[in-house]
């Protein structure tokens, strides 16, 4: 979303791919938009919305943005259960180990806990970076691709029935 300055600074673009209006209940039963054209029978199917995602699934640039996602999700994954099954192994096979004192009270089954949650919480920084850095903007501009070719499809069917929106 573009930001905007004047008496309008605080308004939002309805042309935003990100905004769902039917979220929000706008739109609903008000009988705007007609349904998608049905094809005549034997004809050639009309084109629709699921041929532009199919299109965009097809595409390199979203084969691109789930290859980064799922080269930080598997390893960061297995990574994280790895270390978790290790924990609990190690609190049921080796009890002295973990009962061993380090500082006082505190013992090694206690700082390995608190390292189950220090590492969830590293974990969801690292994934946030990661999406930010290396997916948002790809899957961003895959957005706009579709919304821009939804947008288009619309006025051509708009056009075909003679509405000249």
């Amino acid at each position: 979303m573009d930001k905007h300055e004047g008496p309008d600074a605080g308004t939002i673009r309805l042309d935003d791919p990100w905004y769902d209006a039917l979220a929000v209940g706008w739109g609903e039963g008000e009988g705007g938009d007609p349904p998608p054209p049905r094809p005549a029978p034997g004809g050639p199917a009309a084109p629709g919305a699921s041929d532009i995602y199919r299109e965009v699934q097809r595409s390199a640039a979203f084969q691109e943005v789930r290859s980064r996602y799922r080269g930080f999700v598997v390893p960061a994954t297995a990574g994280f259960l790895l270390w978790y099954v290790a924990y609990v192994v190690a609190a049921t096979m080796a009890p002295g180990f973990m009962a061993r004192p380090v500082v006082g009270a505190v013992n090694v089954a206690l700082l390995a806990g608190l390292g189950q949650f220090l590492s969830t919480f590293l974990l969801t920084w690292a994934y946030a970076r990661h999406a930010r850095l290396r997916r948002d903007r790809a899957a961003l501009d895959l957005r706009w691709t579709v919304f821009e070719q939804e947008r288009d499809q619309a006025r051509n069917r708009n056009q075909s029935r003679g509405d000249g929106r």
